[in-house]
């Protein structure tokens, strides 16, 4: 990552803090570290799906329970990208991530000392509302600091960190003693150590009067990236609304079609989605956006339609490759999307831009979530609810396919 040092010269220098008791970070060591903060980040929020059948067989949760707090993370980050999701551009990169560890640390607690739902829905909003206030800062620091590489790392790290915390969510419950307590606790110390990290983090930006302001929820963008967001939308829906499916109804859906341990192979059919995307964004990282949405959206519309024929079947095999292709075209797509929108907001754009993105991504991945728990709760059946929600997928990945072959013909 040679080009990395190359952008010291053009930070703005901030002296360091009194409770920065070392000198700070490098530029090459902050860009790494707001990496892992969005990585550990979307594990934390994935640990918890292959927890889901416990908490199910302990408190005796419904369906609509499962879904709820699922769909509540997402609903949380929602509204903090809402209200805070511009902040760093105003207060600067720095307060604003160092908050949200501190946050995630707690939120950590207080899901690994709940006793019911009221505990674990209160966790997950604090972690919810944390996430949303750093995806769109880390983002942008990113950026800041390298722009292609940046581009690269915000496409990879959600996918790898949800990856990453669902297989180490699964293997921890089969494996480990407590693992309502110890996947927290994990993830609790990770968030501790990045608080004291970011401390010492160099800020990219210069601060800009206006913080208060930018706290009014707002869901606007500067017209120059108006136009690309509009052919990005059915791509992010599309996407996160898959993931959406696999965080939640994966366990109880490898577990009532296919008679597999619904811990263990929720989380990893959770991380295979995500890994294979993963690698769909480190394979295709320097083909050019419009040629990702097009393999982005081709991938979710086999892949899609694998998964369905493979739960049709009862085909266990048939379901892991289908999702494992339907792992790249969210990779592909996600990055597709990404890389669609993000050129065109200027320096002191790109929060407010990533926000309003992900935005319209956590309100796909949620909403469509607590809906499926309604429907399943009110005698649709889990199978009938999984079919809908892949067509209802499989619509959006047409419209997607749609709009990037109209776009390459004009």
């Amino acid at each position: 990552m040679s080009s990395i040092p190359s952008t010291v010269a053009a930070l703005p220098q901030v002296q360091a803090r009194p409770w920065a008791w070392r000198r700070p970070l490098s530029v090459r060591a902050a860009f790494f570290l707001q990496a892992s903060i969005t990585l550990t980040f979307l594990a934390g929020s994935s640990a918890p799906t292959p927890l889901y059948p416990l908490y199910a067989s302990a408190w005796g949760f419904s369906p609509i329970a499962v879904t709820l707090v699922f769909g509540i993370y997402a609903l949380a980050v929602l509204a903090a990208l809402l209200v805070a999701g511009r902040l760093s551009d105003h207060v600067g990169r720095r307060p604003v991530l160092l908050a949200a560890a501190v946050a995630q640390a707690i939120a950590m607690l207080v899901l690994g000392t709940a006793d019911g739902l009221a505990g674990l829905l209160l966790g997950r909003v604090i972690q919810g509302l944390s996430t949303g206030a750093a995806v769109a800062a880390v983002g942008a620091g990113l950026l800041d600091l390298d722009r292609a590489r940046g581009t690269i790392a915000n496409a990879i790290a959600p996918v790898m960190g949800t990856a990453l915390g669902a297989l180490a969510g699964g293997l921890m419950v089969h494996y480990l003693p407590a693992p309502t307590h110890l996947v927290y606790a994990v993830f609790g110390l990770v968030f501790v150590l990045q608080s004291l990290a970011v401390a010492r983090m160099p800020e990219t930006i210069t601060p800009q009067a206006g913080a208060l302001a930018s706290l009014k929820p707002q869901f606007t963008v500067p017209p120059a990236v108006r136009t690309p967001l509009l052919l990005a939308v059915p791509m992010l829906v599309a996407v996160w609304a898959v993931a959406g499916f696999y965080g939640s109804l994966a366990p109880a859906l490898v577990h009532g079609v296919f008679g597999f341990d619904a811990s263990l192979f929720g989380g990893f059919a959770l991380g295979l989605l995500a890994a294979s995307g993963g690698a769909a964004v480190l394979l295709l990282q320097r083909a050019e956006a419009r040629r990702m949405m097009l393999i982005g959206a081709c991938g979710l519309l086999v892949g899609v339609a694998g998964v369905l024929l493979a739960l049709g079947r009862h085909s266990a095999a048939v379901f892991f490759v289908a999702t494992a292709i339907t792992g790249m075209g969210f990779g592909a797509g996600f990055q597709g999307a990404i890389r669609t929108v993000v050129p065109f907001a200027a320096p002191h754009e790109r929060a407010g831009v990533l926000s309003v993105a992900f935005v319209v991504s956590y309100l796909s991945m949620g909403a469509p979530v607590v809906v499926a728990g309604y429907f399943i709760a009110h005698g649709n059946g889990l199978l009938n609810t999984a079919f809908e929600f892949g067509a209802a997928v499989l619509a959006l990945a047409a419209a997607a396919l749609l709009g990037t072959l109209v776009r390459r013909a004009k």
